[in-house]
């Protein structure tokens, strides 16, 4: 009866025009473009070992990076009867960290590496519908569009690659029939921070030669990040640096004076205020000493003292 009810409510929402939440939207999506049955039982398909073993291989040097994460993640939470998995961007579980004592549970519901949980496959749950709409998402039990997924809660929260493109999902799903929504706000908070890490630690490991600025302080809820290289130029940037600059949102971005993107402004243009930084860096690796600094611009001293005062640099800049 429960099953049925459930079923019934599912297809009335996503009928009903009235219906506006962004949980009815998925829950039409589901229904009206993915074709699916909120009362299909069948497990979520699985990739082939073989399929598997590419869509690793495809994602190895992230994975290689968000894998500690996932144990310090798992660490805070696994305890508490939650599986903790990472998917691509298309909703294939890649890795999990999961206990002995609950891994008969999710395997049974199909929370399992290799396991489809796209939109697409599944209809509404936490990994899909955060894939779907590029957000963090929490669907609780009987939020799930498929009666065979109402037992459990799920957490999600997406990560972006240094493309700026949706790159994965992170999910923690709890198997407690007594997890509340409270309970929930305070895992979805640690998998949005454990995301944040994961994302910035990728972006830094892919421009390995460059130096990594961030471009702002004002968005705690998000990595804003750039890569600059040994020419102070912009090489790189995160999805939401490139949204907060005005860059190129998705693809490779046209190299830019890291300067001009971070609003700062001087007096200097062109060459001079490459003279000038060519100068400080030179002071700073004399430590100071205006001497040793000239000799390894190989120019003189008072040539040394006199682009100094016209650049606007002290002597005490080294």
């Amino acid at each position: 009866m429960m099953q049925r009810n459930h079923a019934d409510l599912v297809a009335e929402q996503s009928q009903s025009r009235s219906a506006t939440s962004a949980l009815a939207a998925s829950w039409r999506r589901s229904m009206m473009k993915h074709g699916l049955d909120p009362g299909d039982h069948r497990r979520p398909d699985r990739l082939s070992a073989t399929e598997l073993r590419h869509r690793h291989q495809a994602m190895q040097a992230f994975l290689h990076v968000a894998g500690p994460q996932l144990d310090q993640l798992y660490n805070l939470v696994g305890l508490s009867g939650c599986n903790v998995l990472l998917t691509d961007a298309h909703g294939v579980v890649l890795d999990q960290r999961v206990s002995d004592g609950d891994a008969a549970q999710f395997r049974e519901w199909g929370l399992w590496r290799g396991a489809d949980w796209s939109e697409a496959a599944q209809g509404t749950n936490g990994i899909g519908t955060c894939l779907a709409e590029g957000r963090q998402v929490t669907i609780h039990r009987d939020e799930h569009f498929r009666t065979r997924n109402t037992g459990m809660s799920c957490m999600d929260a997406p990560i972006w690659g240094p493309d700026g493109r949706l790159l994965a999902a992170l999910d923690v799903s709890s198997a407690r029939a007594d997890q509340t929504e409270r309970y929930n706000r305070l895992i979805s908070a640690q998998v949005a921070q454990t995301a944040r890490g994961i994302e910035a630690m990728f972006f830094r490991s892919s421009f390995p030669d460059a130096r990594i600025v961030v471009a702002s302080d004002d968005h705690p809820d998000a990595a804003v990040l750039l890569a600059v290289d040994k020419d102070d130029l912009a090489i790189g940037a995160t999805r939401a640096a490139r949204r907060m600059l005005g860059l190129e949102r998705e693809g490779r971005i046209r190299p830019r004076p890291a300067a001009d993107l971070l609003g700062r402004q001087d007096d200097l243009t062109g060459f001079d205020r490459a003279e000038r930084a060519a100068v400080i860096r030179a002071l700073a690796r004399a430590q100071g000493n205006v001497s040793a600094a000239a000799r390894a611009l190989g120019i003189g001293r008072a040539t040394m003292y006199r682009r100094m005062t016209r650049l606007g640099i002290s002597e005490n800049h080294g």
